[in-house]
């Protein structure tokens, strides 16, 4: 496979599909694929890295049975459980993530989908960080109605996260109390409702690299402006507990991959940041223009200082981009649609 050739093509308008054999991404030189794939970035991403940050608004007890999930209630962990936080606390913390750069602070809560007094809880919070602040506003709160998406939306919210995990294949393999179809429907929802949304999942639970690929091109059939990529970190009690950690030549294969399938979109390095050399530098040579960032994952390093160091280091731009809908430093779009965090990194 000529690959510098195909990042031409695929700058020039290509887009790859199920129709194409795609075999070659699984043995292809590596060195050659990560640099087609930053190619690719440079040329629809520039230099910009979004930077989102996140914070757990409700922990532990979620009824669904997620196998890589600290916070299942059907998985032994030690995962802490508190109930909706404070509201003065979600906006300070919004506060101190503006102040430190970041384009956008999402809430994340555990359970099939937020609802009751604690979505009205998130409401409160949304419209008051869009009244005192900047920063962009994302939200992942599982599987909601079409309403609240509207209220969201009218609260200040602009970006959506909902992962699809995993191919439609394997995704029987990792969770059985809802299905790979409701999430399709729910993100489907969210752009219908005008969100961007944020959608990517896990790899190093068991999956082939053909379920990689077959994720990747759901997300490009989806329209996925922001992709965020998580390795698992296998969490003690949960029953992927035992499942070995990638290394980190397979984690930037399947990176570039993910950038060669959807060249417009953020590709989004999120949880397992510790299975990656310099804190991920190789990984934003490899195609990557976003990331989850914060001090949620100070034992990997990823504080957003230390980011914002190494990525200016590397001639990258750490800016924040506040005011419009989605962001404006992807896509190759007059619209600029990038979005959303890869929440998955408070339990994979």
């Amino acid at each position: 496979m000529d690959l510098e050739r195909l990042a031409t093509e695929i700058i020039g308008g290509k887009r790859l599909s199920r129709a194409d054999n795609l075999e070659f991404f699984k043995t292809v030189d590596l060195d050659a694929l990560t640099k087609g794939a930053d190619r690719i970035r440079r040329h629809f991403c520039g230099g910009k890295v979004d930077l989102c940050t996140i914070i757990n608004a409700r922990s532990g007890k979620c009824p669904e049975n997620c196998r890589y999930c600290a916070q299942s209630a059907h998985n032994n962990t030690s995962c802490e459980v508190y109930p909706f936080l404070d509201e003065d606390k979600i906006v300070t913390e919004a506060k101190r993530n503006q102040e430190e750069g970041v384009d956008r602070f999402a809430l994340v809560t555990a359970g099939r989908a937020l609802s009751g007094e604690d979505f009205e809880k998130a409401l409160s919070c949304y419209r008051r960080m869009k009244s005192e602040l900047k920063i962009n506003l994302c939200a992942s709160m599982g599987l909601l109605t079409r309403e609240q998406f509207r209220r969201l939306k009218e609260a200040g919210v602009t970006s959506y996260h909902n992962n699809i995990e995993t191919s439609r294949r394997n995704f029987p393999n990792i969770c059985t109390t809802h299905t790979f179809d409701m999430k399709i429907d729910t993100i489907k929802t969210a752009q219908e409702e005008g969100f961007c949304v944020c959608s990517g999942g896990i790899i190093g639970m068991g999956e082939t690299f053909d379920d990689r690929i077959d994720m990747a091109l759901t997300l490009s059939e989806l329209k996925i402006r922001s992709i965020p990529i998580n390795a698992l970190m296998a969490i003690p009690g949960t029953p992927l507990e035992n499942q070995p950690h990638l290394s980190e030549d397979e984690i930037l294969r399947t990176l570039a991959m993910f950038r060669f399938v959807n060249p417009e979109a953020n590709i989004r390095l999120a949880a397992g940041r510790k299975l990656l050399s310099e804190n991920g530098r190789r990984a934003f040579e490899s195609g990557c223009s976003a990331t989850i960032t914060g001090n949620m994952l100070t034992t990997t390093g990823s504080t957003i200082e230390a980011d914002k160091k190494m990525l200016s280091e590397m001639g990258r731009d750490v800016e924040p981009r506040y005011g419009t809908v989605c962001g404006d430093s992807c896509c190759g779009s007059s619209c600029g649609c990038d979005s959303g965090c890869g929440c998955d990194s408070t339990c994979a």
